[in-house]
């Protein structure tokens, strides 16, 4: 009480709270997963919240307006009872804000109401949150559990949250994004903890490229999917954010153990197989076990997952250019067609908690994943062009809880460890053929692979972070406020390329293919120097979060974050003597007396701009992050309820891309020219040869480099760097009909400053273009081509969202979801993959038109499960989406200009993002669709004695056997006219998700 009686139910003054944050160096919030529950009771009395399944217990006062708040609860179902003897049992969801009536009338039958998230009837049920300004949904354990799924990621079903895609591609690899961003700005955080990737895409660690599962299902309790409009704690992250909650032990001995696998017979033919009229050998495996239990009842429990993967997917090998593969060489052309990719994973989870009091609790977590693979098989990459890859991801968690009646305190350390590393299968010469003339280096397939293949990217060091909740605070209203910072120190590493491999390029013509390539790329180290980068990476993160409730009707949520973060191998990194010296000399192909500075000046480039001297360049410190919310509820019954929301979110640039100045320079790519019939060149001038068969031996190439730089790509990155962001606006209503949660739902998402590399180099004119061709052989004397980076990418995207959900209840005994979304997104680049940060088809990323990114532009998720007869759980999941747009260059003979000019470049070719026709209906209508999905499970429970129990478990994924082509057929035109239909899907191409699938499951839980 005496706590309680000092703080005397006022709003701390502005200039206080800021005080606070600049003298705590321990105060940060990151209750990203926890749940807060809000209401009424009797004025001046005890609200006491139990766990009814560990016996975790909290304790605080309600005020003189009977008013109160309990934040940082773990999502379970709790008993909440008053000091008046008033008693509930309610059910909070992960990452929600829930109320409850806890006032005397309320305990009447009668007067029972649901709110927001809580059950106050007898029974417990689980409704989503309602008066939140975040746009989003939460994903159950019902949805985890009961819904048909193909991958055992848990990530596979945040779609069904409207304006998300989680895609599984033709390689077995997934990736989740939302909107027009890239899987690289979203961000996971469990148990409050991101998981971001800060050297590599895939938006959190181990994702990149890979085809397992960031955490063990079984481990996950439910998450929640923001889309947009979060509030100030989330942070690194300028897309959706994923929220989930890992399990506990409870007072009772619980596990699993289960096992699911598929293989060749079980699923049916992908086009290319039954193209080739050959069935790739295949199979999927899933196991693993989950125990927990009390070590002490209600005061300390553990909790232990493991999930086993193994599995051969099978991929396509397919030309990247039709009507090419029979002038290859016969030993290329039989690497085309089916191909397989072997894969293992294994992952740990495990977590001790302690609660000595019922004001403290101590929670020990650790996660370890290893995975080893087969990779880059597929598309234009035959099986000798395969990697051979390592992927490991761990993280330790120690965290204390600490509450009292008016405030709550979560002090957090955590380590993460976690690396990716592909090595080539085949060491040596690797070969790329390619077509010639307009679309020279246009990649048909490729065998083997280049220096850049071998890399080393992780990340690894410790953070501590400290969380601070007022949630006693009353000033027109109720405030819960929260404020904070967080610190890392973390030790990002890049190895970029290695020097055992050169790839070596062929022309390709109707004629054939020629027998010497026109030219090699390979790995040239400098001796002495190390071709890894490393950087003490140092983040800093503080905000304030402002949760307040004026009235029954409005809620209002405003919060500024700012970040910073010092990046010393960027900052402070200079550029080699040479290099600088270079750019004064003079220009070769220039008139005497021009250096190349001043060729690149007349091109619009200041070498000044990237020259760094180790103390030019400076970590930005402007990153505010206004945010700010509301929600109106119309009647003050929650039934009907306005929300929107404004903020910026800041991302952060990828090390793998700010490392390239240093590596580069340490271990260059450089390429070097063969003078051939079909791609000639002078021998003598820019690092063009006449062929040799001894330059078929890597040394024999790095001894033409050795001791020069001649023909060494020289990368080059802005002084003044910002880190990329985005904009976001949200308006939308929710409405409860029934039994059924309605929203709908206007998002505006603009995101800015990605960065972006483009090519430098600029004839003696300062002209990117001369004779429809770019300035590659123009570059700075006695080095090769000139890269630089510069932020400059762009997105836009406008979202209309609607979802209905029906939440599965024991009396009712079903459940239901629809998300539908409508996307009208652009971008500033015609490069399909949003995660590749080159642009080389325009002079600057300026000169880049919008154009559509790709994104389908309608997109439909249908769910339902129900509890059948005689132990069944059913489910099913119907996906639907309109093509995807194909994002290239089109070259279709229009006549150079030489100079970018709207959509079309100086060489006469167009930036297009072109959509396929549709390949198929669903049921009835016309053929419109791009994607089509249909997904049944049945499960069938067994009791075997008394809390053992058994299941079976039958997933038919793609049903209806729906081929969802990913490759594309272009005949973009001829004679300066864009063919009316110049894009359509390859029926044997690759296809993404997977063909009719029979998977079988087993597994007893006690």
């Amino acid at each position: 009480m005496s706590s309680r009686r000092s703080f005397k139910k006022r709003l701390l003054p502005a200039a206080v709270i800021t005080a606070m944050l600049a003298s705590a160096p321990g105060i940060v919030m990151a209750q990203t997963s926890d749940a807060t529950l809000r209401g009424n009771a009797a004025p001046n009395t005890n609200v006491t919240v139990k766990n009814v399944a560990t016996g975790a217990t909290r304790v605080t006062q309600s005020g003189k307006d009977g008013s109160f708040a309990i934040v940082g609860l773990p999502s379970g179902t709790y008993s909440v009872q008053t000091g008046a003897g008033v008693q509930k049992t309610v059910q909070l969801n992960v990452a929600s804000i829930s109320t409850v009536d806890l006032t005397a009338t309320a305990n009447s039958p009668t007067n029972a109401k649901t709110l927001g998230g809580v059950s106050v009837t007898a029974a417990t049920m689980d409704l989503p949150e309602v008066t939140t300004s975040e746009v989003g949904n939460i994903v159950s354990m019902r949805d985890i559990a009961a819904l048909p799924e193909a991958s055992r990621n848990f990530l596979e079903l945040a779609d069904i949250v409207p304006g998300m895609v989680f895609t599984r591609n033709a390689d077995g690899t997934t990736s989740l994004r939302s909107g027009a961003q890239a899987s690289s700005n979203i961000n996971v955080y469990i148990d409050g903890v991101g998981q971001k990737n800060y050297v590599l895409s895939g938006g959190i660690t181990g994702q990149n490229a890979s085809q397992g599962n960031p955490f063990p299902q079984l481990a996950i309790g439910s998450y929640k999917v923001i889309t947009s409009n979060y509030k100030a704690e989330y942070d690194q992250i300028s897309s959706a954010a994923i929220t989930a909650e890992t399990k506990s032990g409870t007072n009772e001995y619980h596990g699993d153990v289960f096992g699911s696998f598929t293989n060749t017979r079980m699923r049916a033919e992908t086009p290319a197989e039954e193209a080739a009229g050959d069935k790739t050998q295949s199979h999927e495996k899933d196991y693993g076990f989950d125990f927990g239990g009390p070590i002490v009842k209600d005061m300390a429990h553990f909790y232990i997952a493991y999930e086993g993967k193994e599995f051969d997917s099978p991929t396509t090998v397919v030309p990247g250019v039709t009507g090419y593969s029979s002038y290859l060489p016969a030993s290329v052309q039989s690497q085309l067609g089916p191909a397989s990719l072997p894969f293992q994973e294994d992952d740990w989870f495990g977590k001790l908690d302690f609660e000595p009091t019922d004001h403290d609790r101590f929670e020990l977590s650790g996660k370890y994943r290893d995975e080893t693979s087969i990779s880059n098989v597929g598309g234009t990459s035959t099986t000798s062009a395969g990697l051979n890859t390592i992927n490991t991801d761990k993280r330790v968690d120690l965290r204390w809880d600490h509450s009292a009646y008016s405030w709550f305190n979560r002090l957090q350390f955590t380590y993460e460890d976690a690396f990716f590393a592909p090595t080539p299968i085949l060491l040596g010469d690797g070969n790329a053929y390619t077509l010639t003339g307009a679309q020279q280096d246009k990649t048909i397939v490729q065998t083997g692979n280049s220096p850049l293949a071998q890399q080393n990217k992780g990340q690894k060091g410790p953070a501590i972070q400290d969380d601070l909740t007022f949630n006693d605070l009353q000033w027109n209203g109720d405030h819960v406020i929260k404020l904070g910072f967080k610190y890392k120190a973390v030790k990002l590493t890049a190895q970029d390329a290695g020097d055992a491999n050169a790839l070596y390029n062929y022309a390709v013509t109707t004629a054939g293919t020629e027998a010497i390539p026109y030219q090699v790329q390979f790995g040239s180290p400098t001796p002495g120097q190390s071709p890894v980068a490393t950087s003490s990476d140092k983040q800093f993160g503080a905000y304030v979060q402002d949760d307040w409730t004026v009235d029954d009707h409005l809620t209002l949520n405003v919060g500024v974050r700012w970040d910073y973060e010092k990046t010393p191998s960027y900052l402070d990194y200079v550029t080699p003597a040479n290099v600088v010296s270079a750019f004064q000399q003079q220009d070769p192909n220039a008139p005497a007396g021009q250096t190349y500075a001043q060729t690149l000046a007349m091109g619009g480039v200041n070498v000044n701009d990237y020259i760094s001297t180790g103390h030019n360049r400076h970590a930005q410190t402007n990153e505010w992050q206004p945010r700010f919310g509301f929600s109106y509820d119309i009647n003050g019954d929650q039934q009907h309820v306005i929300f929107g929301g404004i903020g910026r979110s800041y991302d952060r640039d990828l090390y793998e891309s700010l490392q390239v100045e240093q590596t580069k320079s340490v271990l260059s790519q450089p390429t070097l020219f063969f003078n051939t019939p079909d791609v000639p060149c002078t021998p003598g001038i820019n690092s063009c040869y006449a062929w040799s068969p001894a330059y078929l031996n890597i040394s024999t190439l790095q001894a033409l480099v050795a001791g020069t730089t001649a023909g060494k790509e020289v990368d080059m990155v802005n002084n003044n760097l910002k880190a990329p962001y985005s904009d976001q606006f949200s308006i939308g209503m929710r409405n409860q009909i029934g039994d059924w949660n309605t929203s709908a739902t206007f998002t505006d998402i603009r995101s800015y400053d990605g960065l972006v590399y483009t090519l430098g180099n600029r004839y003696p004119t300062g002209a990117f273009w001369e004779n429809g061709s770019q300035a590659w052989g123009d570059g700075i004397p006695g080095f090769g081509s000139l890269i630089i980076g510069n932020n400059g990418l762009e997105t836009r995207a406008d979202e209309i969202l609607l979802s209905a959900d029906k939440p599965y209840t024991p009396e009712s005994h079903w459940g239901a979801t629809i998300a539908y979304t409508y996307s009208h997104t652009k971008q500033n680049n015609d490069n399909a993959d949003p995660t590749d940060q080159y642009a080389f088809d325009y002079a600057t990323i300026g000169d880049y038109p919008f154009t559509s990114s790709g994104v389908a532009k309608h997109r439909l998720v249908a769910t339902g499960t129900f509890d059948g007869p005689w132990g069944f759980v059913l489910g099913a999941k119907l996906t639907l989406s309109t093509p995807i747009p194909d994002l290239n260059l089109a070259c279709y003979g229009l006549t150079p200009t030489n100079v970018d000019s709207g959509s079309i470049s100086g060489g006469g070719c167009q930036s297009v993002a072109i959509a396929p026709p549709g390949n198929g209906r669903f049921l009835v209508g016309g053929k419109i669709f791009g994607y089509r999905d249909l997904d049944f499970q049945a499960t069938k429970n067994f009791k075997i004695y008394g809390n053992l129990n058994a299941y079976v478990r039958f997933d038919l994924i793609n049903a209806f056997n729906f081929n969802n082509y990913t490759d594309y057929l272009e005949t973009w035109g001829s004679n300066g006219v864009l063919n009316r239909t110049p894009v359509v899907y390859n029926p044997t191409g690759d296809i993404t998700g997977y063909p009719r699938m029979v998977k079988l499951s087993m597994g007893v839980s006690f």
